[in-house]
């Protein structure tokens, strides 16, 4: 099984949604959104921009830095 993004709506009323591993776990959880049509729109810009996002350590930055 692939990953999968689920939503729900939570104890506000708002829309949320998980992005689930292929084993369950959840790996990424969004902010809370006041439409479902906004909280799909979250999950399209995830699809479309997370495979360019960077990876920034900023314990590593911290030290170097230090």
């Amino acid at each position: 099984m692939a990953a999968k993004f689920e939503i729900f709506v939570d104890r506000r009323k708002q829309y949320r949604f998980h992005l689930k591993a292929s084993n369950g776990e959840i790996i990424a959880a969004s902010e809370g959104y006041e439409t479902r049509a906004a909280c799909l729109k979250g999950i399209k810009s995830i699809q479309k921009n997370a495979p360019a996002a960077q990876i920034i350590d900023l314990e590593e930055k911290a030290k170097k830095d230090g």
